[in-house]
């Protein structure tokens, strides 16, 4: 069966974080986007964890759950959290996010007793420990072998293993002792596979890609996501694939493009400056406007510490398939505002309701299907989407990137909206002719 797993999100108790994100609402929308199975998100939060007892069910002998006010659900819940560490490393501060794993609350409840010596979990959901990353997989691995750890966003400029700002040159100075329990990375929304293929330090670790969504929009759940071929969906099957970097189970990830990441290149916010690595470095990594400091991109930070070129694939590998969430494209061909804009939701309604849920729409629905349900332009913008034909004006330093559908027209501009904010998207195209569309086996 093949099951499409978002493990990485936060919920309401989180800071800068929608207060729609209770879990009824996440459900909801995680099977509109097509999820089988999603992270709870800070189970580490004493008030979350108790909506979870009250709202979630165990399905026997799967370490999962299932909402229990929903009759017939088809997404299950893995019990997940993220923290911050802070801590001290050959005289400097290191500030690092992990995402954790547990097979049930009960096991969650036990991490948090444990938890709460080093931080005050009630502040936030997404906890600050004064404790280094090895003594918090030491502390999760002592309740439980069967729990996991990994580091999350790996690559962003601050709080990752690898940031520029306070992170390390490499996952054993983080997690020393302990790097024995690593068995994955999550690559976050400015790197993707190809990018860490590039050091081959890194061929042991699995690499997987979560929303790290803070809404329940359909336009951040499942952004980014890791696609299984199980034979029964469990905790321990999941784990375990993880763990042997298995691509006859994890078969591919989802993943936006890089560039859409807002900090793939390097830049300055204020100065509205981007560069690539290369001319960032020749400017000594100094804005030519102001004369401070850039915020190190990601791209540029994967260079600095890359031993391959770009193209190398380790053996074995789990492949990988970029998109964009539907409601981003149907925005930028019908010339909306905002994503959840009426105009939009009225095509993304009737997508769903033809093809099933979003990702049957992004990655299996055929041309001539699309067309027919809504127009051949907005069909051949997802198939251009879903082969990675278009154009990335990359993001830097906070600000996301943008993506032109139809770069031969200069038309048809996909930029991140956030719920508060209202950026203008414009373009409509000509309409294009149908052709043979891409099988799966491309991606893996």
């Amino acid at each position: 069966m093949r099951v499409i797993a978002d493990l990485h999100i936060h919920s309401k108790y989180s800071r800068a974080t929608s207060s729609n994100m209770d879990m009824l609402k996440i459900a909801h929308f995680a099977q509109i986007k097509g999820l089988n199975l999603v992270g709870t998100g800070d189970f580490t939060h004493p008030r979350w964890l108790s909506d979870l007892r009250e709202s979630l069910v165990e399905v026997p002998g799967t370490g999962l759950y299932k909402p229990a006010e929903m009759a017939e659900p088809h997404v299950w819940f893995m019990i997940t959290g993220e923290v911050l560490t802070i801590f001290n490393f050959e005289g400097e501060t290191k500030k690092v996010h992990h995402v954790i794993l547990a097979p049930s609350i009960d096991v969650a409840e036990q991490i948090n007793d444990r938890l709460s010596n080093y931080g005050d979990l009630e502040v936030d959901g997404r906890p600050t420990l004064n404790m280094s990353a090895p003594h918090l997989v030491e502390e999760v691995m002592e309740i439980s072998g069967d729990n996991m750890v990994f580091p999350a966003h790996a690559w962003t400029p601050w709080f990752s293993v690898f940031g520029a700002f306070s992170g390390f040159n490499r996952i054993e100075d983080c997690y020393q002792d302990m790097t024995k329990n690593i068995y994955a990375l999550e690559t976050g929304l400015s790197s993707n596979p190809p990018m860490n293929w590039r050091l081959s330090v890194l061929d042991r670790f699995t690499l997987l890609s979560n929303s790290d969504s803070h809404s329940s929009w359909p336009w951040r759940l499942g952004r980014e996501a890791n696609v299984f071929d199980l034979e029964k969906l469990t905790y321990w099957e999941i784990v375990d694939s993880i763990r042997k970097r298995d691509p006859g189970r994890l078969r591919f990830t989802i993943e936006t493009d890089p560039a859409y990441g807002k900090y793939h290149w390097t830049g300055h916010r204020t100065c509205g400056v981007s560069l690539p690595p290369d001319e960032a470095i020749k400017l000594g990594n100094r804005c030519p406007v102001c004369h401070r400091g850039l915020t190190k991109g990601v791209e540029q930070r994967v260079e600095e510490l890359a031993d391959r070129p770009y193209g190398f694939r380790p053996k074995g590998s789990p492949g990988y398939m970029h998109l964009l969430p539907l409601s981003e494209v149907l925005s930028a061909v019908l010339g909306a505002a905002s994503p959840n804009s009426q105009k939009v939701w009225g095509i993304y309604n009737e997508l769903i309701q033809h093809f099933g849920n979003e990702y049957n729409v992004l990655i299996d629905a055929e041309f001539n299907e699309i067309a027919k349900v809504t127009n051949s332009l907005i069909a051949e913008a997802l198939v251009r989407v879903r082969e990675g034909r278009v154009k990335v004006i990359p993001g830097y330093d906070g600000v996301y990137g943008q993506i032109i559908i139809f770069p031969e027209k200069g038309v048809g501009v996909a930029k991140e909206t956030d719920m508060e904010e209202k950026k203008e998207k414009t373009g409509m195209g000509k309409e294009f002719k149908g052709r043979k569309q891409r099988s799966l086996a491309d991606f893996l």
